[in-house]
């Protein structure tokens, strides 16, 4: 059974920083594409960055780029989102998944990030 296990989001005041974690376990994930997503109320859920299998390449959405940085650990199987230079509009409650095609199955119950002004 795949699962998908997000970790690491709080309440940060504007400007602070948040390192997530996505713990990956019963799939083959080594061999995967990954990425995180975020949806903040009211609104549909976004991506945010992603990674090869390799790590050798990393995509990011326009809103947070140069302030996140996505990477994996595929011998924890584990994808880390770090998150700098935060602000109001990053709230949102994080996923990861499989990218570029993300299967419904495989969503978790993602992390809430909060940042204060």
């Amino acid at each position: 059974q795949v699962q998908l296990v997000e970790s690491g989001g709080g309440l940060v005041q504007a400007g602070g920083s948040l390192r997530l974690s996505c713990a990956a376990s019963g799939g083959t994930f080594r061999r995967s594409g990954m990425g995180w997503f975020r949806q903040a109320p009211g609104k549909e859920r976004e991506f945010v960055a992603a990674i090869t299998w390799s790590g050798g390449f990393t995509y990011y959405g326009d809103s947070v780029k140069g302030r996140f940085t996505i990477s994996r650990d595929n011998a924890k199987n584990t994808v880390y989102l770090q998150m700098n230079s935060l602000k109001p509009e990053d709230t949102a409650v994080y996923y990861c998944n499989k990218h570029p095609t993300p299967p419904d199955a495989y969503w978790g119950q993602g992390t809430q990030v909060t940042v204060s002004s």
